[in-house]
C-alpha cells in the first residue's frame, strides 16, 4: 500500500499514547458537531454525521461523548468552523492534500505553511496537486468479515469501482454517485464498516528513497498533530524496510 494507508498502518502499529488519543477524540468530536450543525442531528438522515459517528466508534469513543458532540450542535453554542483544503509538495516532490476545520483561517494557514517549510516541503495554490487525486467514497471493513473474493463480488454487485484487500482489511472505492448506495448495501451484508468517508485517492504514486520517506512521514505526522487538521493525503510509496523500521 502507499501514501496515506502506509502512514496509517505505521501509526497503528506504533500504538496510540494517551495524549495522541485525546487529540484524536477532539478532532472526531469536532467533525461530529460540524456534521450535525450543517445537516440534521439524525445520523440516519445525515450521511456525513453517520460517517463521523462510525469513525468515532472505530476509535472506541463512548456513546455519551458522541451524544454530547451532537447536542453541542443542536444547542446553538457550537463554534463556527471553516472547511479548508490546503495543497502542497513534500520531500521527493510528492503531492499532499490537507483538510482542516478551523475557527481561525489566518492562524491555521500560517501554521500549515510553516509546517511544510520546516519539513522540506512547500505550500502551493489550491488546485496545484488535487488533479493528481480522485475525490471518491471509501468504505472499509476488517479483513475477517469476508474473503477477498467474496468482498470483491459483493462490492462489484453493489456498484463499487475498486476493491483493495490485504491482511489489514478491505478498502472499497466508489464514485460520488454510487458511494452511499455501495456503503448501504455492504453494511446490510457485512455489518457496520470501520470507516465510511470521502477521501482523496492518488491516481498514481511516487516512489521515494528511505531518506525522503522518513522526511515525508515526519511532515505528515507533524501536520496530523495540529488540532485543526482533520485529514492528510499523499501520493508517495516507501519501501517495506522503512515501513518496518518506522513501525518498530
Amino acid at each position: 500500500m502507499a501514501g496515506h494507508s502506509q502512514f496509517k498502518n505505521i501509526m497503528h502499529r506504533k500504538g496510540r499514547q494517551d495524549a495522541v488519543k485525546s487529540k484524536l477524540f477532539g478532532k472526531l468530536a469536532r467533525e461530529i458537531t460540524v456534521s450535525a450543525k450543517l445537516g440534521l442531528p439524525d445520523p440516519t438522515m445525515n450521511p456525513r454525521l453517520r460517517a463521523a459517528i462510525i469513525a468515532a466508534r472505530a476509535e472506541n469513543m463512548t456513546k455519551d461523548t458522541i451524544e454530547r458532540a451532537i447536542k453541542k450542535a443542536m444547542g446553538g453554542d457550537a463554534e463556527s468552523y471553516d472547511e479548508i483544503r490546503y495543497e502542497g509538495y513534500g520531500p521527493g516532490g510528492i503531492a499532499i492534500i490537507v483538510e482542516v476545520l478551523t475557527d481561525n483561517r489566518n492562524r491555521t494557514a500560517s501554521d500549515v505553511r510553516s509546517t511544510f517549510a520546516k519539513n522540506g516541503g512547500n505550500l502551493a495554490e489550491t488546485g496545484a496537486v488535487s488533479f493528481m487525486f480522485e475525490h471518491v467514497g471509501l468504505v472499509e471493513f476488517d479483513a475477517k468479515v469476508a474473503s477477498a473474493d467474496d468482498m470483491l463480488d459483493a462490492a462489484i454487485e453493489a456498484g463499487a469501482d475498486d476493491v483493495q484487500s490485504s491482511e489489514g482489511g478491505h478498502e472499497i472505492y466508489a464514485s460520488h454517485d454510487h458511494f452511499r448506495d455501495v456503503a448501504k448495501a455492504l453494511e446490510a451484508k457485512y455489518g457496520e464498516p470501520r470507516k465510511v468517508a470521502l477521501v482523496w485517492r492518488p491516481q498514481n504514486t511516487v516512489s521515494v528513497d528511505d531518506d525522503s520517506g522518513e522526511k515525508v512521514l515526519k511532515l505528515i505526522e507533524t501536520l496530523n498533530e495540529h488540532d485543526d487538521v482533520q485529514n492528510v493525503y499523499a501520493n508517495f510509496e516507501i519501501s517495506d524496510a522503512l515501513v518496518a523500521k518506522m513501525s518498530a
